[in-house]
């Protein structure tokens, strides 16, 4: 039995000693057979990089939040009245709720932020704010996930708590805003956290609005500097900026996650 686990380890290290050697030849060969002065002139211009601020902080990034905050915002809502309906005793209710969910998690949120930004006004001859329709464009997708995520930590409180609240005398409504929803928030924070990361992600989607400049987000912003400076640096910037919204967010998620782990 020693010799067999020894024999295991030894292949264990000659294993990981060949994947070691794979992974120096491949850095070796990139290193080797990049043109780095092409790479830093397409990704790393700093005379570029230089220009874009301090509108992209300024303006973009400021905007890419806000827009991010008001879509979570009215999804967050939705999501659970949606999660509510889902739970329902009344089936027309949970029908309407699955059908909302089924459709919205199965429509690409480009084809809403065509309907909303083109199609309602067309259609119906009105003039929509855009702050307003990228809420209900961002706000009506992510209800669908966050409903379900809030279906989830509802199901998952005890139901001895319910019990015991309504021996206390209280109502099923009332102890469902006293008791289930506050705890089943405390456990789905983590998930609805990445779901607020997510949204980040697609306010991208909000330049086929047509924006003007005071209005654009990181995406919109660097691909106009991509244009005028035929550089993939804006590109890269734009990039880190999201990075500075979506790092914190994780970092905050994997605590959550863990405070939750060790609170259960």
């Amino acid at each position: 039995m020693p010799a067999m686990l020894t024999h295991r380890r030894q292949r264990a290290r000659t294993v990981r000693g060949v994947q070691y050697a794979v992974l120096a030849v491949a850095v070796a060969a990139l290193a080797l057979g990049a043109n780095w002065g092409e790479i830093r002139r397409a990704f790393f211009d700093l005379d570029v990089a230089r220009a874009q601020f301090p509108e992209i902080i300024g303006t973009a990034l400021v905007n890419t939040v806000v827009y991010t905050l008001l879509g979570f915002g009215f999804g967050l809502a939705l999501g659970l009245v949606l999660a509510l309906m889902r739970l329902s005793s009344v089936p027309p209710y949970r029908w309407l709720a699955i059908a909302y969910i089924e459709f919205f998690r199965g429509v690409p949120a480009l084809l809403v932020f065509i309907a909303l930004g083109f199609g309602v006004p067309i259609a119906f001859q009105v003039v929509i704010d855009q702050y307003v329709t990228v809420m209900l464009a961002l706000g009506l997708v992510g209800a669908a996930y966050m409903a379900e995520t809030i279906r989830a930590g509802i199901q998952a409180v005890p139901k001895g708590q319910v019990e015991a609240a309504r021996s206390l005398g209280m109502s099923q409504g009332r102890a469902l805003r006293s008791i289930v929803v506050p705890q089943a928030f405390r456990i789905v924070l983590p998930p609805l956290t990445n779901e607020l990361i997510l949204l980040t992600k697609d306010s991208s989607l909000v330049y086929l609005l047509g924006l003007s400049l005071g209005q654009y987000e990181l995406a919109k912003f660097g691909r106009d500097a991509l244009n005028e400076n035929r550089s993939l640096t804006p590109i890269l910037v734009a990039g880190l900026c999201y990075l500075i919204i979506t790092l914190p967010l994780g970092h905050l998620v994997r605590r959550l996650e863990a405070r939750t782990a060790k609170a259960r």
